[in-house]
């Protein structure tokens, strides 16, 4: 690909906004949102289904577009729960309950519900009591949706459970319930995404009915509308999210460019469909899914283009080499997001989805071509096929999950180190422009030096974390050497480790515990040294002072934070549950006391406190 294209005004005007957006902009309601229509009162709103429902146990849950509260004009969505209603898709509602604020709980490093909605610009929750369709959806999305529904439903008829979910997953994006076993063999081989559908889907099946078109006869332009046609029918029909409708987007572009007498590239399309999705909804930038499905084409487009294959290769060899490439290139450029959303890499995910990538394009031609036979009740010829294609697709997953280092638990990268991972990747994607290359090499190297050590220089200041769920605390705290101790062993272990890996260490330098045996005794394993310091044990009594990983800490008796801000001293052992420490680390010139089982934090004069379901951080 020419180097021309980092030239072109759309893509820096794409970098501004995601810049700007990144910086300044928070999701939050606007004025005429649902949201301020919150109440203890019962309201009846009208909206439409948008997307289709996800079916718990107890509840059929989908999200509504909002129309009007109480009469009243609003806007905005509802996570809208249905406890004995099935909502569908483009139906007009009538929906009566009462609106709440998502659940969320702010815990560094763990899933946050509420967080998780605000980036799809949702800020309020309703648990529908009674409803009724006020307006059915127009003919072509009913049709849309009764396919969608026919499919899942053939397949939960004719497979068992797990492999409908496959099939369902690979082929719409709907994988059902997964057990347990089997949803973490995916996210341990690194084939998750497989059954998310996306714009892989949308490229393969506009691939597919043009070499359709082709076999029959069909003339190519006619062959490039019918193609836009079945893969926009199939866009809806598997949900309409981002990279599906952002790689829809992309198809048109190029299209549009063919029947323009021009190459508008893929490249082009693109931009142009982030641009319009980051327009239309800015708190997308902050979806984990969008950022991975634009970084994960942007690197197979480089790749694909700059790393030319010999034309003398037979196809099946280019074939399987080009799929190597693009799953090179994707695995690489989401190496620093996997690792700080999911804490752990599958180093066998490059092996299995060599494997399991054009697997899953084969499954999603057969397992639909058994969906169209059953039509004609002719389902019988590709029965046996699809069960064989399925559990082997399901033995592979699990062979690649099996190993003990197919998911290896990892810290979260630094804001610099990600920068200067994607300063490398840029110059190797664009290696093969040998004179592009030599141009930016010693800029990019600079750059791969400076950021990480520029943040090492002017943003390692020590850090405190107080963190609380349900008035479950706990605190860690940062030195300004990067040494990091957790305080309190209230909290569970998984949700501390998940803590940890967010500020980027794998164990901390010790676990201090506020008195003799409460909380979790399983915290031992985020200390390097495997042990918990535990008050009144061993001879540590109050007083007692000591050095561990180069800093100094000294166990005080217990301090404690009043409602009103007063600090006061439990004094004396009383021999009683009651009985509890405090404890000041110091290294070097910085100093900070932690007491109340990490519910407040004291540096000199800077008394910093917890709040409730919410992380504080402050600097030290």
């Amino acid at each position: 690909m020419h180097p021309d294209i980092y030239k072109r005004p759309l893509l820096w005007c794409l970098a501004a906004l995601i810049a700007v957006l990144i910086c300044f902009y928070r999701p939050a309601p606007s004025q005429r949102d649902v949201f301020h229509a919150i109440s203890k009162q019962d309201v009846t709103l009208t909206g439409r289904v948008e997307g289709f429902a996800v079916h718990k146990p107890k509840s059929n849950n989908v999200k509504v577009k909002v129309f009007s509260v109480n009469g009243q004009p609003a806007e905005g969505y509802v996570y809208a729960r249905f406890a004995d209603f099935n909502p569908q898709w483009k139906d007009t509602l009538e929906i009566n309950g009462r609106l709440q604020k998502p659940y969320g709980i702010d815990l560094l490093g763990n899933f946050d519900w509420r967080r998780y909605l605000a980036n799809q610009h949702i800020f309020t929750e309703i648990k529908a009591k009674q409803t009724r369709v006020i307006k059915k959806a127009a003919f072509p999305w009913r049709i849309i949706r009764f396919v969608r529904a026919d499919i899942l439903r053939v397949f939960e008829e004719s497979f068992p459970p797990q492999l409908a979910s496959i099939a369902g997953g690979v082929l719409l994006g709907e994988r059902g319930e997964l057990s347990e076993q089997l949803y973490t063999a995916f996210q341990d081989s690194g084939a998750i995404h497989l059954l998310v559908a996306s714009g892989g889907n949308v490229g393969f099946v506009t691939l597919l009915t043009m070499a359709l078109c082709g076999w029959l006869g069909v003339r190519h332009k006619q062959a490039v509308g019918a193609a836009l046609v079945v893969a926009g029918v199939y866009t809806l029909a598997a949900g309409a999210d981002a990279p599906l409708v952002r790689a829809y987007f992309m198809a048109v572009c190029a299209c549009a460019g063919y029947f323009l007498g021009r190459n508008s590239g893929v490249f082009q399309g693109l931009l142009v469909s982030c641009l319009v999705i980051l327009c239309i909804e800015p708190a997308s930038v902050f979806e984990t899914g969008f950022q991975m499905s634009f970084l994960a084409t942007v690197a197979i487009i480089l790749c694909l283009n700059n790393y030319k294959l010999p034309a003398k290769w037979p196809g099946w060899v280019r074939f399987f080499a080009q799929i190597f490439l693009a799953t090179l290139a994707t695995q690489l450029v989401l190496l620093p997001i996997f690792t700080n959303v999911f804490y752990k890499v599958s180093l066998t995910g490059f092996a299995a989805n060599m494997i399991l990538v054009p697997w899953a394009s084969a499954l999603m031609g057969l397992t639909f071509g058994y969906y169209v036979l059953t039509w004609v009740h002719a389902g019988v010829l590709l029965y046996w096929p699809a069960i064989w294609c399925l559990e082997g697709f399901r033995a592979v997953v699990e062979f690649f999950a099996s190993f003990r280092v197919s998911a290896v638990p990892v810290a979260a990268w630094s804001a610099g180190s990600v920068a200067a991972f994607y300063v490398g990747l840029f110059w190797l994607f664009n290696w093969p422009q040998k004179k592009f290359a030599r141009r930016i090499l010693w800029p990019c190297v600079m750059m791969i030096l400076a950021l990480p050590l520029g943040q090492k220089m002017f943003f390692s200041r020590g850090e405190v974390f107080l963190l609380n769920e349900w008035n479950k605390s706990a605190a860690l705290v940062k030195m300004p050497s990067g040494k990091v101790f957790v305080l309190g062993t209230a909290l569970e272990a998984d949700k501390i480790e998940a803590s940890l890996h967010k500020i980027g260490v794998r164990r901390a330098s010790g676990v201090l515990a506020f008195d003799e045996g409460k909380g979790h005794k399983d915290l031992s394993r985020l200390a390097k040294d495997g042990q918990i310091v535990r008050p009144f044990e061993k001879g540590l009594w109050p007083g007692k002072e000591w050095a561990q990983d180069g800093v100094l800490i000294r166990m005080q008796w217990g301090k404690h934070l009043s409602r009103r801000g007063r600090l006061w001293t439990n004094a004396g052992y009383s021999g009683t549950e009651q009985d509890d420490v405090s404890y000041c680390l110091q290294e070097k010139d910085t100093s900070l006391c932690v007491g109340a089982d990490g519910r407040f934090a004291q540096a000199g004069n800077k008394l910093i406190a917890q709040q409730r379901n919410q992380t504080v951080r402050a600097k030290i």
